[in-house]
């Protein structure tokens, strides 16, 4: 966070929110989600645990914890998961300490998350968290961009899209929906909607003292 005035101490504090992102898999919210953490210092990621082994290019603790299923199973039973579901046959989890350790120190957390994973977080910190659904402009350019991926076989890209097919039937539980039809106008929106977030007055516990010190001078 900024450095705080001293004559105004209360200005150092701030409520960190829990951005979640949510889309079937090819509609852009990794690369979206990605540069919006590059472009805003207070916007951390959070890195998921998964047992999906590890794509080309992916590195322990960039993308994913990679772990073994018995390692997660015993997560789950420790409670070090604050939220998880199991996906095409992978498990995904978000452990919880760096979540609440960055919230503690006024930063905010972006999840790139699946539907089930953004309720259950939602429902354990309703008035921490912004959903957003990013949907793709139609379902053949959804298809065209899994091939163009090459990362995944044809069966894994048609299980990705009958998987798509029941994601997107959540769009109406997220408090905000994007249409990936041009890169930079949807990440344009969702800066719009990040900074709007973060100006909530209940995001911003300083703001009653400060107004009470304006009405004071």
């Amino acid at each position: 966070m900024a450095a705080a005035d001293p004559a105004k101490p209360w200005e150092t504090t701030r409520r960190g929110l829990l951005l979640l992102v949510s889309s079937p898999a090819g509609a852009g919210k990794t690369s979206l989600s990605r540069r919006l953490v590059a472009d805003y210092a207070d916007l951390i990621l959070s890195i998921s645990a998964t047992t999906r082994a590890p794509r080309p290019g992916e590195e322990e603790g960039r993308e994913y914890f990679f772990k073994e299923r018995a390692q997660f199973h015993a997560m789950v039973e420790a409670g070090e998961l604050l939220e998880w579901a199991e996906v095409n046959g992978n498990c995904y989890g978000t452990p919880k300490a760096p979540v609440m350790a960055a919230m503690e120190a006024g930063k905010d957390v972006l999840f790139d998350i699946d539907w089930q994973g953004a309720r259950q977080v939602a429902q354990k910190a309703p008035d921490d968290s912004v959903r957003v659904f990013v949907l793709p402009p139609s379902w053949p350019d959804l298809s065209r961009r899994l091939h163009a991926r090459a990362q995944d076989s044809e069966e894994i890209i048609r299980q990705r899209l009958a998987l798509g097919q029941r994601e997107i039937q959540h769009w109406n539980e997220y408090d905000y929906v994007i249409v990936n039809k041009d890169f930079d106008r949807a990440y344009a929106d969702l800066i719009h909607i990040y900074r709007s977030e973060r100006m909530k007055p209940g995001r911003n516990p300083w703001l009653p003292q400060f107004v009470q010190a304006l009405r004071e001078e």
